[in-house]
């Protein structure tokens, strides 16, 4: 018996799952979603369910799929309906919960049914757009947004509003709330201003502009929930039995959930209904805070750590927690250096200590698996960009160099002993194990391990302004912190100086 709308009461029958009343499918559609993927089905798709359930939002999304492949027939055959399986840790307990999720209302091609998005702009009730279409997706492309259907997806974003206005006759009452959840800083703000200037390029008129500004609200939002998407084979065989019923759109999520928009518009607040009772929705006029926070003790704790897990022979997140050793660096890293480094007016340290505590959960989940050479992508431009300011900050604070932050730095070059292969690509190598560096300074941490001597290396790459955007080899103390854990590394394994760190040995 597979997971259909025929099917819910017969599912309710079995008494093991809680279905979704009936009323929720003549739900309007209030929501046009850009994207399919499973962090949107995970998170805002979820969080827009959890508020129809409660009465609190009363509308259902119509997905705009990129092309007609991948699992575009199972939405058909499943009415749209999947389960949301959450595992993690909340406040130090486990959480296993599975929910069927009946916010999407359809699934329709760009490629293949564009006409039948266009016709979506006619329907008064349609409030929100939200996209996940990737970093790449916010791009300004020359595009013809008369085309069917043009190329970006900003310009399927500009043909939809487009429509609207026309239909509408540019009533200011008809505007959409657009909320992008791409990984980018600002991410609302470029959006509009790539679709300014589509419309500009497609010489559309004067009060096209106006009510584009005037009517239509566009949001910086920040996402943060780990949604690996379908459970391993075996995992999805065991859960669908306990359920009975089959679902080929189940996915996995972790319990912490996070949606920050960023507005203080009245109405903004008031279209966003489903916000109002949601733990994870935060409406707030200014979102630094929770890009910061996750940045830094989230994000910025991966990139420490994910090198020196990796050299210490653990695979997977949850493999390293297992290590007291290790989950004692992460534990001080987060709470004894990071926190106190990113302190000051936009976050308190009781904001820092809070969300470094649901951090360590997120890290101890035993029901994911996060791999450590996944999190070490771009490892380098992810130090950069994550790391060195909160560096900077503890050192200009305290006067002194953070020793956990200096041992993941050493991990860091460690990892990035790499050497170029015939296939053109970059490998290191260590306790025997071969992996692939995917990164665009391999070259360069290549040629600085081929050069020279450890001691003199550390101080190459760390004074090295073009990687860093500043000299770390003057902070006081960080250079020599760095180059002693990279040498005990080399000389006595990564394991051992988890250990000598964690029986509080500090270097000065």
């Amino acid at each position: 018996m597979y997971l259909t709308k025929n099917n819910l009461q017969k599912i309710a029958a079995l008494g093991r799952q809680e279905v979704p009343a009936e009323d929720i499918f003549s739900f309007p559609d209030k929501v046009l979603q850009f994207g399919t993927g499973v962090l949107l089905r995970g998170l805002p798709d979820y969080i827009i369910d959890q508020a129809n359930k409660k009465n609190l939002f009363g509308g259902r999304i119509v997905i705009v799929k990129s092309t007609g492949s991948g699992d575009m027939d199972m939405f058909y055959k499943q009415d749209g309906l999947y389960t949301v399986c959450i595992r993690g840790i909340d406040k130090g307990k486990n959480v296993e919960e599975n929910h069927i999720i009946s916010s999407v209302s359809r699934v329709l091609s760009a490629s293949n049914e564009w006409d039948a998005v266009l016709e979506t702009a006619a329907n008064p009730q349609m409030q929100v757009i939200i996209s996940n279409t990737t970093e790449v997706g916010i791009t300004l492309v020359k595009d013809n947004i008369h085309a069917r259907p043009p190329q970006s997806f900003p310009g399927k974003l500009l043909s939809f509003l487009y429509r609207r206005f026309k239909l509408f006759n540019g009533d200011v009452t008809k505007g959409m709330v657009v909320i992008p959840t791409e990984l980018i800083t600002g991410n609302a703000d470029k959006l509009l201003a790539i679709v300014k200037e589509l419309a500009y390029q497609n010489d559309l008129e004067a009060s096209f502009f106006d009510w584009l500004e005037n009517a239509n609200y566009f949001c910086n939002s920040l996402v943060d929930r780990i949604v690996p998407g379908k459970p391993p084979l075996a995992e999805q065989e065991k859960i669908e039995d306990s359920l009975g019923y089959k679902d080929e759109l189940m996915i996995i999520s972790e319990a912490y959930a996070l949606w920050a928009i960023q507005s203080n518009n009245e109405k903004v607040k008031d279209v966003l209904s489903f916000a109002s009772e949601e733990e994870g929705v935060v409406i707030a006029p200014d979102i630094t805070k929770f890009r910061e926070l996750k940045l830094r003790l989230l994000n910025g704790s991966h990139t420490f750590s994910c090198g020196l897990a990796w050299l210490a022979g653990f695979k997977t997140v949850k493999d390293a927690m297992a290590d007291e050793h290790f989950a004692g660096y992460i534990k001080r890293l987060t709470f004894d250096e990071i926190a106190p480094a990113i302190t000051g007016d936009t976050i308190t340290r009781d904001d820092a200590e809070i969300f470094a505590a649901k951090v360590i959960d997120r890290f101890k989940n035993n029901f994911i698996d996060h791999h450590w050479l996944s999190i070490c992508l771009q490892y380098s431009s992810k130090m950069r960009l994550r790391n060195i300011d909160v560096i900077v900050n503890y050192i200009y604070r305290f006067d002194q160099a953070p020793s956990l932050m200096a041992m993941g730095m050493a991990a860091h070059i460690l990892f990035m002993k790499v050497t170029p292969a015939s296939d053109g690509k970059f490998y290191g190598e260590f306790n025997g194990n071969r992996y692939q560096i995917d990164d665009q300074n391999a070259e360069l941490y290549a040629d600085y391990w081929k050069k020279f001597p450890v001691e003199s290396l550390v101080n190459k790459i760390l004074n090295n302004e073009q990687l860093w955007g500043t000299d770390l080899s003057v902070l006081n103390g960080f250079e020599t912190q760095v180059s002693y854990w990279l040498q005990l590394m080399m000389d006595k394994g990564v394991l051992h100086a988890l250990q000598q760190h964690n029986d509080n040995v500090i270097v000065h």
